[in-house]
């Protein structure tokens, strides 16, 4: 979410608080309010990202928060308080608070609320001055909000403008070829062929015959002249999968072809101009191949020409919610089902778990749970039995129910709310909210 208007109440920004310090001179348009009934109409007015409440006695706040909850449930409310009790965030969260701040907030404090709010925006966060960037074709198919996404959308508009040669690397499963069809879509050369060659599984034996092409009576079975891959993608792209496969013998054609631009058919003595750009990719650290002589240098330095590196899932893990909530879309259409997510606990646990098959390996999970018909809501046991022994190896306490958990984290941390709230790997204000919903009252011990 990019938090454009920002509407405020009480006499928080007319005080010299941090808040002031941090907003001025950034790109959002901020509203000041004097009263109730200002902040309702400014809210509705200005369609408000934000609204921003301090400076107000609790009671006065939790009405407001509650007259703006019934106006617009969808913008966000941050609210300063003197009271930052367990007993009054329940209150604040029961009445509509998003986010809770003590009064003395440091403009440390702020910066990183404010971060949380609009998601991981850098112009949000930093306040700079941006051009909206043009659409990537194809680029709803990467999904994912991360910094670590949103660096990898801008290079492939980058490398796309050029006609350089590309290498993508990242561990099997990031998404390599998806990267490399957007490169070519975003490019100049979208209008003509793009051609995915698996440097796996082609042996030397058909190497030439494949990418090459052959004439009639080349060997015994070539019955007629037939265009090899690099012919057919002429005017476009070709995109070498798992490029560091490549035998000695492959990376020798494939060079003299990058560099004279030309093939011959086998069995042929006719050049053919060849007009193609190369994207490889590889999940193996072709820089040390190279180096090590496993990799012929001046074929290395040809295909990395551009660059992009695709980080794991463990990596970016704010992003495997927003991409269960795809699969589950996708997946909801494919199999006639009707899933609407997956309860809290579950999502928790798959939030922990490492995914060494990274994107690939979380759609193939999401998948299976479809084939075995889950529930409305997808639950531990919908998982793969393989998954969830993994996940009771990773945690123990994966049967638990949350509100054991809770207890758990508690009672292990002498019933200190903060540190309990880092052993759930969740903010304070999730545990204030988990602890209303399951009326646990924690002054009992």
């Amino acid at each position: 979410m990019a938090l454009r208007s920002i509407v405020f109440a009480g006499p928080l920004w007319t005080a010299h608080h941090p808040v002031r310090g941090v907003l001025e001179g950034q790109v959002w348009q901020v509203t000041e309010t004097a009263d109730e009934r200002d902040l309702l109409h400014a809210a509705r007015t200005h369609g408000a990202d934000l609204v921003v409440i301090g400076g107000l006695p609790n009671d006065d706040a939790l009405q407001l928060m509650r007259d703006v909850r019934r106006g617009d449930h969808a913008c966000a409310v941050l609210l300063f308080a003197s009271d930052t009790s367990q007993q009054f965030a329940v209150s604040a969260f029961r009445s509509g608070a998003t986010d809770l701040l003590p009064d003395n907030a440091s403009a440390g404090m702020i910066d990183e609320a404010l971060a949380r709010l609009a998601g991981t925006s850098e112009a949000a966060t930093t306040g700079a001055k941006t051009t909206p960037a043009e659409p990537l074709i194809g680029g709803a198919k990467f999904v994912g909000r991360s910094r670590a996404v949103e660096s990898t959308r801008e290079a492939v508009r980058r490398v796309a403008q050029s006609d350089s040669n590309v290498l993508i690397t990242g561990e099997t499963g990031t998404g390599k070829e998806l990267v490399a069809e957007m490169i070519h879509r975003n490019s100049s050369r979208v209008h003509k062929p793009f051609v995915c060659i698996n440097c796996a599984a082609i042996p030397d034996t058909l190497f030439e015959s494949e990418l090459f092409g052959y004439e009639r009576g080349a060997f015994t079975g070539a019955h007629a002249t037939t265009m090899g891959k690099l012919e057919a993608a002429n005017g476009g792209t070709v995109f070498f999968d798992e490029i560091g496969e490549m035998t000695p013998y492959a990376q020798a054609k494939i060079l003299r072809t990058i560099e004279s631009k030309q093939i011959q058919h086998l069995g042929g003595h006719r050049s053919i101009a060849l007009n193609i750009r190369v994207v490889s990719a590889t999940n193996r650290d072709l820089d040390a191949l190279a180096m090590d002589d496993h990799f012929r240098k001046d074929l290395y330095f040809r295909i990395n020409v551009g660059r992009i590196h695709l980080p794991p899932l463990r990596e970016r893990k704010g992003d495997i919610v927003a991409l269960i909530e795809h699969f589950i879309r996708e997946f909801n259409q494919s199999f006639s089902a009707g899933v609407s997510g997956v309860e809290s606990e579950t999502m928790e646990r798959l939030l922990d778990y490492r995914w060494p098959g990274n994107v690939r390996e979380l759609r193939n999970v999401i998948e299976s749970i479809f084939v075995s018909r889950p529930a409305p809501r997808i639950t531990f046991s919908d998982l793969p039995e393989w998954l969830r022994n993994r996940l009771r190896a990773i945690d123990p306490t994966a049967l638990m129910t949350e509100s054991d958990r809770i207890l758990n984290a508690l009672l292990a941390t002498n019933w200190n709310k903060s540190l309990a709230a880092q052993k759930l790997h969740w903010s304070r204000m999730t545990l204030y909210r988990k602890l209303a919903k399951y009326g646990l009252d924690t002054r009992v011990r």
